[in-house]
């Protein structure tokens, strides 16, 4: 009848379930134990500050990957160095500061540019063009490990050192930590300013308020 095929049909999903389940149980302790140490060094990563301490909400390193681990991290360290120069610029341009002269054949002074996103309206699409090429010259050309570096995002390879190798152990992971946080600190201000810029809601101080005024 209808009801003991749906009876046995729940009883072989209820097995295979717990066949699922238990399968993990099986899994050779070698790889388990490689696994759990290399969680437990990323744990103890420069990265891994308070208050959260690690922090991998989505699982990215749960297998112990440590090549994976490093790429991720020299994401981190590349956009992070991005963010804290463009929050640097927007600032600056926020303050009024342009260079002098001409930015194209037609005349169009820098002076002219505005700040933020209205800059992509002002400039004409040879300069745009300027900038993506710029930008991907850059990533091909500069911003690699061509040469294996001391670390995850060491992209001296080779060419400066700015005494760098004149740090101890304990001074080299430090100025590490502090770059890693920054440039955290970064991406989430360069996300705010233009968000609220989006939304006609600065988060500046302007200069034009009586209270601010210089």
């Amino acid at each position: 009848s209808l009801e003991i095929l749906h009876t046995t049909i729940t009883m072989k999903s209820a097995v295979f379930a717990t066949l699922l389940a238990s399968a993990a149980a099986f899994a050779p302790a070698s790889q388990k134990a490689a696994s759990s140490t290399a969680l437990q060094a990323f744990e103890e990563d420069i990265g891994a500050t308070l208050p959260l301490g690690f922090y991998d909400p989505l699982g990215l390193v749960a297998d112990g990957d440590q090549e994976k681990f490093d790429r991720l991290r020299l994401t981190e360290l590349k956009h992070g160095r991005i963010a804290m120069i463009a929050v640097v610029g927007y600032l600056v341009q926020e303050a009024g500061i342009r260079f002098p002269g001409a930015i194209d054949l037609s005349g169009l002074q820098f002076s002219d540019i505005p700040n933020g996103y209205a800059a992509f309206e002002a400039i004409s699409y040879a300069g745009k063009l300027q900038m993506f090429l710029a930008v991907g010259a850059l990533e091909v050309l500069v911003m690699r490990d061509f040469v294996g570096g001391e670390f995850p995002g060491d992209l001296r390879n080779g060419y400066f050192d700015l005494g760098w190798d004149t740090f101890d152990e304990e001074t080299k992971l430090r100025k590490r930590a502090v770059e890693l946080n920054q440039g955290r600190a970064a991406m989430m201000g360069i996300l705010g300013l233009m968000v609220h810029e989006q939304l006609g809601v600065s988060i500046l101080p302007s200069t034009a308020e009586s209270s601010y005024a210089f």
